[in-house]
């Protein structure tokens, strides 16, 4: 019997982005490293053709687990009922980062206090698709722990989007 046409489109599209054909994947799937794989030719806002309703809908939920984990339940409440969090910046006095989920991240300067960069917003994006509360967690950390390495790699922005590699 011949495959069918969404099969062979699979299978032509994994070789095509040298990804082992389904079935074959390494033993040790426990652990994935997605950083080690090239993701520019996914389209925005997707994990991927192989991606189901049902593997976003779990992977979704797992990232909302995991949001609310990293922030604990004073900050994820918060975050639910102002959809952003304010983060007072370590470097620049009297700078806060307003972060939400799925977009960009919003600096906001106390009266009188010069804007460290020209534009509003500064984006980051993941290497790899992520959730978009998973992801949110990952730069709630690092703006709270690692201020400098956001400073570094942020790209400013003179308006407000969605980030591109969640979903």
């Amino acid at each position: 019997m011949l495959p069918s046409p969404a099969a062979r489109l699979v299978r032509w599209w994994r070789r095509l982005f040298s990804l082992p054909p389904v079935g074959e994947e390494p033993a040790n799937r426990a652990i994935e490293r997605p950083w080690l794989h090239r993701w520019d030719f996914l389209p925005k806002r997707s994990a991927g053709p192989d991606f189901t309703r049902a593997d976003y809908a779990s992977a979704r939920q797992r990232a909302r687990d995991v949001a609310r984990t990293t922030l604990g339940e004073e900050l994820w409440t918060t975050l639910q009922r102002q959809g952003y969090l304010d983060l007072p910046s370590c470097i620049f006095p009297g700078v806060t980062y307003r972060l939400r989920v799925g977009r960009r991240i919003e600096v906001l300067c106390a009266p009188g206090v010069r804007e460290p960069w020209h534009y509003h917003y500064l984006c980051i994006n993941p290497t790899y698709p992520l959730p978009e509360e998973e992801f949110f967690a990952h730069l709630y950390l690092y703006v709270r722990d690692r201020e400098d390495i956001v400073v570094k790699v942020a790209a400013p922005q003179p308006w407000d989007q969605a980030l591109g590699r969640t979903f």
